[in-house]
């Protein structure tokens, strides 16, 4: 069996009445590629907080990379890398001094900042670029930009909050071409999207909704399952579903 970097047992998160994350069961191997799918306020969000060391949860147990969430996040925070939907760097610096100024803060000596900016400015395509103010980037090469200072400390996981929202689809396809060969280099990667041909590119996908996952499995086989044309009408089934469920839980409020 692959080595697993996250594995759930009944994470739960609950804030007074507000049931966020209902007992989640999660296993995803070492070097795979996992994508939540789930409308907004689905609990995909809290999720990832949880399991970044961000919010301790309320129930249940997790173990990241093999530190557990609850009594060691510290542990995890400096192993991973997280990148957001909306780009968080610096629009006045330049390519290189958002670079330079992320290996300071995770401390690279400069000789290995050197190497590690040098590697990810090829990874990315950046080459050429190095000088160019981040402010004058278009949304994809921001991401790039992005990922890059994500990587810059070899995190062996590697989460992706909707990276790609609002990203013409070429940007889109190349930073997945990155994406994938990072898994093939033993990069752990958990990201959350809504576009269901990314969703397809993952080696397992899990749909939450009201903070319960719903299916979970590896894309082709989830279509083929419950007898849809492709995930675009099995995320919309399951939405459908739930939505027209009543019982949604015993005195507590869903999202």
């Amino acid at each position: 069996m692959s080595q697993l970097s996250i594995k759930t047992e009944g994470l739960t998160k609950q804030f007074g009445k507000l049931l966020v994350v209902n007992n989640v069961n999660l296993e995803v191997p070492k070097g795979h590629i996992y994508g939540f799918l789930g409308p907004n306020g689905s609990g995909k969000s809290t999720m990832i907080r949880m399991l970044c060391g961000v919010l301790e949860p309320t129930d249940g147990v997790g173990e990241v990379l093999g530190y557990d969430v609850k009594r060691e996040p510290e542990s995890i925070k400096q192993r991973i890398g997280y990148m957001s939907q909306k780009f968080s760097l610096y629009e006045e610096l330049t390519i290189k001094e958002n670079l330079d100024f992320y290996s300071g803060i995770y401390g690279l000596k400069r000789k290995e900042s050197r190497q590690r900016q040098q590697e990810l400015i090829e990874l990315s395509g950046l080459v050429g670029r190095e000088n160019q103010r981040a402010s004058s980037l278009s949304g994809g090469w921001k991401q790039r930009l992005a990922l890059s200072c994500a990587l810059l400390h070899r995190p062996e996981l590697l989460i992706l909050d909707e990276p790609t929202a609002g990203v013409d689809p070429v940007s889109r396809r190349i930073f997945w071409d990155i994406i994938k060969q990072l898994a093939k280099d033993g990069v752990t990667i958990l990201v959350t999207t809504h576009y269901m041909d990314e969703a397809e590119l993952c080696d397992e996908i899990g749909f939450i909704f009201f903070g319960n996952i719903l299916i979970k499995g590896k894309p082709a086989e989830l279509v083929k399952k419950h007898g849809v044309r492709n995930l675009d009408d099995l995320f919309i089934q399951l939405v459908e579903e739930q939505e027209n469920n009543p019982l949604k839980g015993g005195g507590l409020t869903y999202v």
